[in-house]
């Protein structure tokens, strides 16, 4: 993602104060609004009125303007009535600094600035920002914002926004953190028409001090909250971001909407470069760190909505019982469902018998269980499904039918502990209503359609085999140190070499007579290129010949090579056929060394189906990354071709993100094509990329 201005808060280096108690934030025992009015059109009339509930509850709610009689003169005078823990400033931009400042004075603890008119605008918005920043560096004081429409913490009673109808958000147990107000209060009100409550709701804005990382860690001990909605629009602290993460989901769940799915940087110096956008990136690094991943917002409030009501035990591969009372809405699940690569197993004979005791003949009670038109032995059959060997989670669709069955009272009734229920409550009118909100009451997930099931049953599923991963940190590994400078194709396959990746018999020519020479030695067909470190894209530029045989041929492929200006030549065995991949290690510039898997090939960046992770990792947590490639049936003998060894892909995987950690020179290192074949993985291109630091500093510079 790009943009000005940080969504995610400050770096990793920003002063330690930076994990401060959010308790003043989100729990004032006061509240002053500076820049109060009763002008109702007003920012400072919108937050008085939001906040009245507030000072009705008992809170301390004292309005400051200097300019009406009527209200306190300023903060410090608000705080000689009474304590004040909560400024929410609604003056002008240029003005806000200095409102901070006397608000740090009066010893108010943190603040919100709701306007605009920041670094988002450019000009003098950028200084503007940046003496807010200042203040806070220098006394301490906690800033929601600038540019943000607040938050609503409704178990502390605290309505700190001034949008119309937040009044109507109840206390519950989903938390939202967004970078934008907007996006919050949009959130917010679909979490409520889903019937869930939030306990606290936020938006970031510019995120001068207060970041996503921050709320996280706050959220991490806040009893009331369930489960946890986080969106992202862009991340400056990356490290930061994923330890907050990580810490959190540990306890509850946390599921991350991340924005930018369709961004397009720059041309790349390498497919990895190109491939590992930042949306792709960071939807990785936060799945490594426990989050659960979603789409779009829909799939977000019914994915966050399950978890904050149930969660399932941890387990790597569940199977889905799926029970529906309407066949077509099932067959609606079940095709989800199965595109998101659930498991939905045949059930037991043993069960399958005893079904056969409670529906009628000619339902289909395998798995899917079609219940026909339900009725009372309804609870029965989810009891029955559920007790199946195979089913660690209920999927469930049904119609809402008082006449025919009690839902709740089934759903009640078919529950078995460790076994969830995702149900989907079909319907219209207040009795629909009424009945959602007691399912949710009562700890049972609920959608409103068969799309919604399979996105609950998709989060418990997700958050469930993030929870089986074991915890645990690579061991130290022996690999290369010293790579600087910079690097022919040969040159980088003997790192590869180095680290135990096989690469294709190869000859570096410094002529004609040494190409000859090398073609005699290594015999045809041979692949002839160019070798210089400075191009990268091969291909492109006609540096490539491949199937050359015969002197005549070699003589030809030279030629073209020499045409394009080439002194210097590889000339390599050619490899057998076979699946190419991309294999590669960067250092990201927001969350540092990653690992990244695609098909492809020349075609990686067409493809674009790769998967990311995070370096340093284990062999074995490599080895779990094709499962993750939509053309993962590629590496698995498609049509009598080769079969990936996925322990041998995990070493070599592991082996290039601990060879980017170890060098902090090295900025990139890329296996492309990395061939199945066979006999196994074999290297037949490599870059590697650094920072080139003068060959003279590496003791360990590859030489001929």
């Amino acid at each position: 993602m790009t943009g000005t201005v940080s969504r995610t808060g400050p770096p990793s280096d920003a002063p330690a104060e930076a994990n401060r108690s959010l308790t003043g934030l989100f729990a004032p025992r006061g509240i002053a609004v500076v820049g109060a009015s009763r002008t109702p059109g007003k920012l400072g009339a919108a937050l008085a009125r939001s906040l009245s509930g507030f000072a009705a509850q008992g809170g301390n709610l004292a309005l400051v303007n200097g300019r009406d009689e009527t209200m306190y003169s300023s903060v410090q005078a608000a705080t000689d009535n009474g304590p004040v823990d909560l400024a929410m400033i609604c003056v002008p931009a240029a003005a806000c600094p200095e409102v901070l400042a006397e608000a740090a004075r009066a010893g108010v603890r943190a603040a919100v600035v709701c306007g605009g008119g920041f670094a988002e605008a450019g000009g003098p918005g950028i200084g503007y920002q940046d003496e807010l920043a200042a203040v806070v560096a220098a006394t301490g004081i906690r800033l929601l914002g600038p540019n943000t429409s607040g938050f609503l913490a409704p178990h502390a009673g605290v309505t700190a926004s001034f949008v119309p109808g937040v009044a109507q958000v109840r206390p519950g147990k989903v938390a939202v953190v967004a970078a934008s107000g907007g996006v919050n209060h949009a959130l917010s009100f679909l979490l409520t028409e889903a019937g869930h409550g939030i306990s606290l709701a936020i938006g970031l804005g510019n995120a001068v001090d207060v970041s996503a990382p921050d709320v996280l860690d706050h959220l991490a001990g806040d009893a009331e909250t369930g489960a946890v909605a986080l969106h992202v629009e862009s991340v400056a602290d990356g490290p930061r971001l994923v330890n907050s993460v990580a810490r959190l989901a540990a306890r509850r769940p946390v599921v991350a909407l991340v924005v930018g799915q369709h961004d397009i940087g720059a041309f790349a110096a390498s497919h990895t470069g190109a491939l590992a956008t930042s949306w792709r990136t960071t939807r990785a690094a936060l799945a490594q760190a426990g989050a659960v991943l979603v789409d779009d917002e829909r799939e977000l409030v019914d994915a966050v909505g399950a978890l904050s009501v149930t969660r399932m035990r941890p387990v790597r591969d569940a199977g889905v019982g799926l029970v529906t009372a309407q066949a077509g809405p099932g067959l609606l699940l079940l095709d989800d469902l199965r595109g998101r690569r659930a498991r939905v197993p045949e059930l037991s004979p043993a069960t399958q018998d005893t079904l056969a005791t409670l529906l009628p003949p000619l339902t289909f009670q395998r798995n899917p269980v079609d219940t026909g038109r339900p009725g009372p032995e309804l609870g029965q059959i989810f009891r029955t499904v559920a007790t199946d060997p195979a089913v660690d989670v209920i999927a469930a669709y049904a119609l809402h039918e008082p006449d025919a069955v009690d839902l709740v009272a089934a759903a009640r009734d078919g529950r078995t502990p460790d076994v969830p229920i995702v149900l989907g409550l079909g319907g219209a009118g207040d009795d629909v209503v009424r009945s959602r909100r007691a399912l949710l009451d009562a700890g049972i997930a609920v959608a409103t359609e068969p799309r919604g099931v399979a996105a609950g049953i998709a989060a418990l599923l997700s958050d469930a085999r993030a929870r089986s991963r074991p915890s645990r940190v690579p061991g130290p590994r022996r690999v290369p140190t010293g790579v600087s400078g910079s690097y022919d194709e040969d040159q980088a396959k003997q790192v590869l070499d180095r680290l135990g990746i096989t690469t294709a018999e190869r000859r570096a020519c410094a002529g004609r007579g040494d190409a000859h020479a090398a073609l005699a030695k290594i015999g045809g067909p041979v692949a002839v290129k160019i070798l210089d470190a400075t191009v990268l894209h091969k291909t492109e530029i006609g540096g490539v010949h491949l199937g050359v045989t015969t002197a005549a041929e070699l003589d030809a492929a030279l030629d073209r090579l020499a045409a394009i200006g080439a002194d210097r030549y590889l000339v390599e065995k050619m490899a057998p056929t076979g699946v190419d991949l991309v294999l590669g290690a960067r250092r990201d510039p927001v969350f540092g060394p990653i690992l990244l898997l695609g098909l492809g090939g020349t075609t990686a960046e067409a493809l674009a189906d790769v998967a990311i992770r995070l370096a340093p990792l284990t062999p074995g947590e490599a080895a779990e990354m094709p499962a993750e490639l939509n053309g993962r049936a590629m590496l698995e003998g498609w049509r009598g071709g080769p079969v990936l060894d996925s322990t041998e892909l995990g070493r070599v995987a592991a082996a290039l993100g601990d060879l980017l950690v170890a060098n902090p020179d090295l900025d990139e290192i890329e296996v492309n094509p990395l061939r199945l074949t066979a006999t196994g993985l074999i290297a037949l291109d490599a870059v590697v990329l650094t920072r080139h630091v003068p060959r003279e500093a590496s003791d360990a510079q590859p030489r001929h």
